[in-house]
């Protein structure tokens, strides 16, 4: 049995991600600004209403470790935030509002739970497509995709910075997948993958990923977008 941090767990690929594990016989820590109500009446699923893009939320995920756990196996960021629109529409705010969900949502839960990671633990980063160098880029997606590049370079440091405490860092960045948040980005799009069956994919790969991988990308992608 592991111990599971997963964030963005209110819908998607991080809903079905908390469930595949519990179901799995696995603790998760379910983190996100909404609970639903399904994830709250698990009793292996503790649920922490967060908001990432606030540094003192992480207190309470402080505390919980602390008092409760005492030890992390398994980091999800799988949280994100989006903006589309044209680049000379943007402005500080819609930047900072996303870099501070996708960059330092990522960089602050993972110091908070430093102290709780060992020789084995294993920290993945949901990143993009979008965020990786020489792919297809898209209009409108300027913030988004530039934080989901700066998550993978955060991650590649991390992996070398904590190799010698044996705990691995990795990225994967996915293409299309038929969520909430790839229709906020290109409305109307039906993608060949399924949040169920993204999920699957993560949650083998959070499992047994660091056995083979450390401070690698990891592009999982059949379709552009």
């Amino acid at each position: 049995m592991k111990n599971i941090i997963i964030t963005g767990t209110s819908r998607g690929i991080g809903y079905e991600l908390a469930l595949q594990f519990v179901n799995a016989g696995h603790q998760v820590l379910a983190i996100s600004r909404k609970i639903p109500q399904e994830l709250l009446e698990n009793q292996n699923i503790s649920c922490l209403s967060i908001d990432l893009s606030k540094e003192n939320d992480l207190v309470k995920i402080e505390d919980f470790l602390e008092s409760t756990w005492k030890k992390v196996d398994i980091i999800i960021h799988n949280a994100g935030s989006l903006v589309n629109k044209p680049f000379a529409q943007t402005t500080q705010s819609d930047f900072e509002n996303v870099y501070k969900v996708n960059v330092f949502g990522v960089a602050n839960l993972t110091r908070v739970s430093l102290p709780y990671l060992q020789n084995g633990s294993h920290v993945v980063s949901i990143s993009s497509m979008g965020g990786i160098q020489g792919s297809m880029k898209f209009a409108g997606l300027s913030a988004y995709s530039s934080s989901k590049g700066a998550m993978i370079t955060l991650s590649e440091l991390l992996a070398e910075e904590y190799k010698e405490q044996g705990i691995a860092f990795n990225v994967l960045a996915l293409g299309a997948v038929n969520t909430e948040m790839l229709q906020e980005a290109f409305p109307g799009y039906e993608a060949p993958t399924s949040a169920k069956e993204m999920a699957d994919y993560i949650f083998n790969f959070a499992l047994t990923g660091n056995k083979f991988h450390n401070g690698k990308v990891i592009q999982v992608s059949s379709s552009t977008p």
